[in-house]
């Protein structure tokens, strides 16, 4: 009785964990996807609790009238969970439909997506699934080296990432692209730093962010996942990792962001025009630890 009474206020069924990126936090979150389809990636433990599935369509769309009646002016929705964009076109299509007559002031549908399932669509039905709704994906690329993303299980290559991003763009999707620093650790640094540089300058993505490698189960359990021998970055290793990605960049009108918790400094501007005031103020991180501004565990990485 509790729990239908609590789908009467709230009718919407999540399956813990979840996760969005922190631009959709004001969005309709719905999870027509349990978990990830790829799902063995060394670094990522988000979904391993989880066994990916497809929810049955219909059951996702009682939830998108229930939450129409209730909240019919939602503008932004976002598709949980790991990788909503390998659901086939079809059930794109039913979806899509189904949110914008519930939501009639919709103007932005987005997911996150691996390139390999983008390869996989034509040109015209990412168009199709673009024209019905769907602006923008999220792809985390982590590293543009095919040896990093070889040693971490990416199960993707430096070309079909740009392959697959590229693919988006020519049907109107934008992209918001994520790189790992740190990834590859001490031995990998340079060369993942220079070739995430050369990917992204091939999309040229409308929206790049960096993050930080993190150990949520501690480093151990990652290097027993990564495919070979892994030292870790310290702070000062990834400050300078980014300065030399960053410096290889050439980018037109990409938004970069480099505020997630996980990040040590905090960066943002557009890097056709703020480039060089970004690799300024690292190397300004770099030449004072203890500046303000920078976070505590800065100082423990020296």
């Amino acid at each position: 009785m509790a729990n239908e009474k609590c789908r009467m206020y709230y009718p919407l069924t999540y399956e813990e964990p979840m996760f969005r990126p922190p631009s959709e936090a004001r969005s309709l979150i719905l999870q027509p996807t349990i978990g990830c389809s790829w799902n063995r990636c060394a670094f990522c433990e988000m979904y391993t609790t989880k066994k990916f599935r497809i929810r049955d369509v219909g059951e996702v769309k009682d939830e998108i009238r229930a939450i129409g009646d209730m909240q019919p002016d939602i503008r932004k929705v976002f598709l949980a969970d790991g990788n909503a964009m390998v659901l086939p076109v079809d059930y794109l299509m039913e979806l899509l439909s189904a949110l914008k007559k519930s939501f009639p002031k919709l103007n932005r549908v987005s997911a996150y997506a691996l390139p390999g399932e983008l390869i996989v669509k034509t040109d015209d039905e990412l168009k199709m699934i673009n024209e019905a709704g769907l602006k923008l994906i999220y792809v985390g690329i982590e590293s543009g080296d095919d040896e990093v993303l070889k040693l971490i299980n990416k199960g993707e290559t430096a070309a079909s990432s740009v392959e697959g991003l590229l693919k988006a763009t020519k049907a109107g999707i934008k992209s918001s692209v994520m790189i790992l620093s740190g990834l590859g650790g001490k031995r990998y640094s340079l060369q993942h730093a220079e070739n995430s540089a050369k990917v992204v300058n091939a999309i040229q993505p409308e929206y790049l962010s960096t993050l930080v490698l993190s150990y949520p189960h501690g480093m151990e359990h990652y290097k027993k996942r990564f495919k070979g021998d892994f030292e870790p970055c310290d702070i000062p290793d990834l400050l300078r990792e980014l300065k030399i990605f960053i410096g290889a960049t050439e980018l037109d009108q990409t938004v970069f962001r480099s505020d997630h918790a996980s990040n040590y400094l905090i960066i943002k501007g557009n890097l056709g025009r703020e480039k060089e005031k970004m690799l300024a103020e690292i190397e300004h991180a770099l030449e004072n630890p203890g500046m303000a501004g920078l976070r505590p565990e800065w100082l423990r990485g020296l």
